[in-house]
C-alpha cells in the first residue's frame, strides 16, 4: 500500500521536488509564479502541491493573522450601478469580518495593467482574492492570478471569461426580452436600441434579447435602431438619440441598454423638446435609485445590484478557503420595473 504523508505534514521545497522529479529551485519559482519553468514541468509541480494540501503565502499569511483582505477593481466609480454593486460587496465583507480594498483603475482596454506585478503584490501582502467589476479581464491577467494560486471573481465581465473563471450577473437576455416585450405590449413596433460597448458580454445578450422579442412578434429588426459604440454611460445616450432623430423614420421608444444610457437619453429628449413619454417612450435597464427618482421616473429592468455584490465576495471567499464551486457561472434573474416614462404611442406619431 501507497504511503501517505501524514495529514498536517507541511509540505517542503525539498520534498515535492523530489515527489515531481524536479530542482528544490524550480519548485520555489513555480512557488513564486515565475514564468521561466516548462508548461509540463509546472503543471507536474502543482499537481504535487495540491495533493500534499500546500497552502500558498497569502493563505498561510490570512490564517495566521485572522484577517482577510479582498481587493475590488472598477474602472471608474461614476455611475449609481458601480455603487450599489459595491454596497453589497461592503455589506457581505461586514458579516464575514473582511477588509475591502478599492482599486479606481480608470477606463481603458487594459484595466488592470502589469498583471505579474499587480498578483506578485497581491500575494506579497498576503490579499485574499481580487473582484473585478465590469472590467476586461485577459488571459495574461487570469494565468498570472492563477499561477499564485489566487481567486478571481468578475461581475459583468466586459469580455467572456474563460470556463475556469467564477463569474456573476444578471439573466440580461431574458432582461433585453422583458424590456422589448413591454414597450411592444403597449403598441410601439419602431423600437430602437441603445447599447455600451459592442462586444461586451452583458450588452450583447441584452440586444439578442431585445432582438428575440422583435421577432417573436413579427416585427423586422432594423439596424438603423440599432445603436452600440460607447460606455453604459450618459454619453452614450445622448449621442445616441441624436443619431436616432437624424432618421426619416424615427422611433417611437427607446430601450436603452443601461439606465445610465437612458438618463442621457432623457436629458437630451428635453433638449430638443421631444416629451417622455408622450412622444416617446423610454425604458433602461438596473433599475437603480436614479432611474426611480428622474423625472418621469423610469421604466427599467432592475438587476439585483447588491446581491450580485454579495454573491460574488461569497464565491470569493470560497475558492480562498479551498472549496470546489458547483458552478462557474452565478446569474441571478432580473424584474422588468414600470414606472413613468413608458405609455402606449402618440397617435399623431408619424408612420
Amino acid at each position: 500500500m501507497a504511503t501517505k504523508m501524514p495529514e498536517r505534514a507541511k509540505p517542503t521545497l525539498a520534498s515535492v521536488a523530489r515527489q515531481a522529479g524536479v530542482s528544490a529551485p524550480t519548485v520555489s519559482k513555480v512557488v513564486n509564479g515565475r514564468e521561466d519553468v516548462a508548461p509540463e514541468t509546472r503543471a507536474r509541480i502543482l499537481a504535487v502541491l495540491e495533493q500534499a494540501g500546500y497552502q500558498s503565502p497569502l493563505q498561510r499569511r490570512s490564517a495566521a493573522d485572522g484577517g482577510t483582505v479582498v481587493e475590488v477593481v472598477i474602472d471608474v466609480l461614476d455611475s449609481a450601478y458601480m455603487i450599489e454593486v459595491l454596497n453589497g460587496v461592503l455589506q457581505s465583507a461586514a458579516g464575514a469580518d473582511v477588509e475591502i480594498l478599492l482599486s479606481v483603475t480608470g477606463p481603458g482596454p487594459s484595466s488592470l495593467r502589469s498583471p505579474e506585478r499587480r498578483a506578485q503584490r497581491m500575494l506579497d501582502e498576503g490579499r485574499a482574492g481580487m473582484i473585478v467589476v465590469t472590467s476586461a479581464f485577459s488571459e495574461a491577467q487570469l494565468h498570472a492570478f492563477r499561477r499564485r494560486q489566487i481567486p478571481v471573481v468578475v461581475i459583468d465581465p466586459l469580455n467572456p471569461p474563460s470556463a475556469d473563471v467564477v463569474s456573476v450577473g444578471a439573466t440580461n437576455w431574458a432582461g433585453g426580452k422583458a424590456a422589448t416585450e413591454h414597450l411592444l405590449g403597449l403598441g410601439h413596433r419602431r423600437i430602437a436600441y441603445i447599447g455600451g460597448i459592442p462586444g461586451a458580454e452583458c450588452n450583447q445578450a441584452r440586444l439578442h434579447g431585445y432582438m428575440a422579442a422583435l421577432m417573436a412578434q413579427g416585427v423586422p429588426v432594423e439596424p438603423q435602431y440599432i445603436i452600440s459604440g460607447g460606455r453604459f454611460r450618459r454619453e452614450s445616450g445622448i449621442t445616441g438619440l441624436r443619431a436616432l432623430l437624424e432618421l426619416d423614420q424615427r422611433p417611437t421608444a427607446i430601450f436603452a441598454g443601461s439606465d445610465s444610457i437612458a438618463l442621457g437619453v432623457l436629458g437630451e429628449a428635453g433638449r430638443h423638446g421631444i416629451r417622455v413619454p408622450e412622444d416617446i417612450s423610454l425604458i433602461g435597464f438596473d433599475g437603480t435609485t436614479q432611474g426611480q427618482e428622474s423625472v418621469p421616473s423610469l421604466s427599467s429592468v432592475a438587476q439585483p445590484l447588491e446581491e450580485m455584490g454579495r454573491a460574488a465576495l461569497r464565491s470569493l471567499l470560497r475558492q480562498a478557503r479551498g472549496e470546489v464551486l458547483d458552478s462557474h457561472r452565478v446569474e441571478l434573474a432580473t424584474q422588468l420595473i414600470v414606472r413613468d416614462s413608458t405609455a402606449p404611442p402618440a397617435v399623431r406619431a408619424k408612420d
